[in-house]
């Protein structure tokens, strides 16, 4: 048996689509369960999604601590079985999904983080301009090149994932001061638990054949909400890769001083290619920009959060986050980006 678990709130609408869809899910012969958490929902989403329950077999709880990753945690401890299979509320899965993830789970033993692919669902076709932008962090849709197989942990996303429930029995849970809070929080949820798992030896693998469409709504094609999304990426980026390195590089109030001169450069690039009117490089340069503004706040926050520890607990020492030692460093990521 498996679990499937998403967190929803105040999404009625398009969750109520999602689960019609899920309506239509082939059964994996071993069975399934879905969880799913309302996190202080407004619009009625905890009475209307219980009338599926007719239909599906099917749990709502509510979580009323705000956060994403709080209503994970909380639906954990409702989940059955020996697979987790996280999705988002606005996630279609393709009539084959679970009995696809099943499949891998039983044949690939020796792997415990198992990643599907996630395309793009669009609610209005794309502006041209989306050509020149990277899906992945935009809109976490994964790279369509990945192939079956072994894969590093950062390579999963949130929409389509499974993890075995024998992790969670060990006690591992979602960290929940990072990902989805609000409208201003770093990113990095799932992937801030696969790379914490990862190096703790469980290895991930990429199923093609479990597909998810993440959908795209329509005010999220605008340029000013993809460049804010640029910087809750660089946010995440910093937490997940640079805190522990940056520890004892030269700053000002905390935020390296290379983030500025990295900043400062991507700003005078962005402002030559919007003079010249040169729309995708002005794009890629602005989106470097804030990706370099989340990992300045973040910096920001993360110095701010060491002192006021320091001056509470003297006699503690700060954790950092992990690092995963074989993906890109957050610079090497930034500089590929949209090039």
């Amino acid at each position: 048996m498996l679990t499937v678990l998403l967190a929803t709130k105040n999404r009625i609408q398009i969750l109520l689509e999602v689960l019609e869809s899920y309506c239509k899910l082939a059964a994996p012969a071993s069975g399934w369960k879905l969880v799913i958490v309302d996190n202080g929902s407004t619009d009625g989403t905890f009475d209307i999604v219980c009338r599926f329950a007719t239909r599906l077999p099917l749990h709502v709880i509510r979580e009323p601590k705000q956060g994403k990753n709080s209503a994970l945690n909380k639906g954990i401890e409702l989940a059955e079985g020996d697979l987790i299979v996280l999705t988002d509320d606005d996630a279609f899965p393709s009539p084959d999904w679970l009995v696809q993830l099943r499949k891998v789970a039983d044949e690939q033993v020796d792997y415990s983080i198992f990643g599907g692919v996630v395309k793009p669902h669009w609610e209005i076709s794309p502006p041209s301009w989306a050509q020149w932008i990277d899906l992945g962090p935009t809109f976490t849709v994964t790279d369509p090149t990945l192939e079956e197989g072994p894969i590093e942990a950062h390579h999963v996303f949130g929409p389509n994932m499974a993890i075995r429930m024998s992790t969670f029995q060990a006690g591992a849970r979602f960290d929940s001061t990072i990902g989805p809070n609000g409208s201003n929080y770093a990113m990095g949820s799932e992937t801030e638990l696969v790379l914490r798992l990862a190096s703790q030896g469980h290895k991930a693998w990429h199923a093609k054949d479990a597909v998810v469409g993440h959908y795209i709504r329509r005010e999220q094609l605008d340029l000013h909400w993809v460049f804010q999304r640029g910087v809750r990426f660089g946010r995440g980026q910093y937490r997940l890769y640079r805190q522990r390195e940056d520890a004892n590089v030269w700053s000002i109030f905390g935020i390296p001083i290379y983030l500025f001169r990295r900043a400062l450069k991507q700003a005078v690039l962005a402002g030559f290619d919007r003079i010249f009117l040169d729309k995708k490089s002005y794009i890629g340069a602005r989106w470097r920009l804030n990706v370099l503004i989340g990992q300045m706040i973040e910096a920001g926050n993360v110095n701010a959060g060491r002192k006021m520890s320091r001056s509470s607990h003297p006699e503690l020492a700060v954790q950092s986050p992990l690092r995963e030692p074989h993906s890109l460093s957050s610079e090497q990521h930034n500089d590929n980006q949209l090039t």
